[in-house]
Parts: structure tokens; sequence; C-alpha cells
């Protein structure tokens, strides 16, 4: 199972519309794909699902995260990094099952002209801790706002290019 992970709970993000961009593409190249928006974490993880506690509401999705072999986490920067609730949902995930051993790729978003770069390498040592296999090709998409069209879709040219060879790779992987 192929696992696509919205990097953040903002409601009406960017990043949810980049990773439903990405699922539809990679559907389009055959390989079928779940997406899992971090919106649809309980709103008390934090005190139900830490430390060795796990709540009915976590339950189904730990064992989304135990069936997949494949991860495509898409990453908004959150000040310079990448977002807590990211982090806090991968602490709450057991180990090593959670992640050990499988593969990933990365895709990092934002705002501004770097496309998190320092987010997209902070959470790659996230993935070394955790034996998660990373595809050396990492995407950093800068100014997403005028990367989607109305559709939330990608258009320019570039950003095409790499993403489908991204794609292409994770599908390889």
């Amino acid at each position: 199972m192929v696992t696509i992970i919205s990097g953040t709970n903002r409601p009406g993000s960017n990043t949810l519309k980049l990773a439903q961009y990405y699922q539809k593409t990679l559907a389009e190249k055959g390989l079928q794909t779940t997406l899992f928006n971090l919106e649809e974490l309980p709103e008390n993880l934090i005190a139900t699902d830490l430390y060795g506690k796990r709540s009915a509401s976590f339950e189904n999705i730990q064992n989304l995260i135990t069936q997949t072999s494949k991860f495509l986490f898409i990453i908004p920067e959150y000040n310079g990094s990448f977002p807590g609730v990211l982090k806090t949902f991968i602490d709450a995930c057991n180990f090593p099952e959670s992640f050990y051993d499988k593969k990933a790729a990365l895709v990092g978003l934002s705002s501004g002209k770097y496309g998190n770069i320092r987010g997209i390498d902070h959470f790659g040592g996230v993935c070394s801790y955790l034996h998660l296999n990373v595809l050396p090709l990492r995407i950093h998409i800068a100014a997403i706002k005028t990367e989607l069209n109305e559709n939330g879709d990608l258009f320019k040219e570039d950003t095409l290019k790499f993403t489908g060879q991204q794609m292409d790779k994770f599908i390889a992987f």
C-alpha cells in the first residue's frame, strides 16, 4: 500500500491541494494511493495517543500506517522547518513497525522562495532515525500560490518536469 501524507492540519491548505494533485497524477501513471490528511487526526491526539496510550480513533490511522510500504510526504514550511503536528503524528505511531525499513519520498513547499529546503532536510533526519529509506530526489516547490492553477493542478513546465521525474522514480522505488 502507498500512502500520501498531507503534512499539516491547516484547513484548506495548499499542502492538501498538492497532495491531491500527486494522488491524481500517480493514478494516471498507474499507481493507486491512499491520502491521509493530518486534519483527520484526533483533536486530542496529544492527550490520548502519545507515550504508550492508544485511542480508538487513532487505531484506524495506525492500521493504515502499519499496512503502508511506501509513503509520500507533502510537507509545508513552518517557521523554517516542518509542522509540529507532523512530528507529533510520527511520535504517536508505533515504533518500529510504522516506518522501519519502509520507503518514502519527500516534497517540500512554501509560500517563500526556498520550497522548504530546511524543513525537508530536518525531516530527512527524522526519517534516518526511523530507518525510513528516502528517495534521493527531493522536490522543493517555492511560491506555491503561483504554482497551482484554479483546479489545484501544477502547470509550470519546470515544476511539471521535476515532479513527474520524482513520481516516476517513486513508482520504481
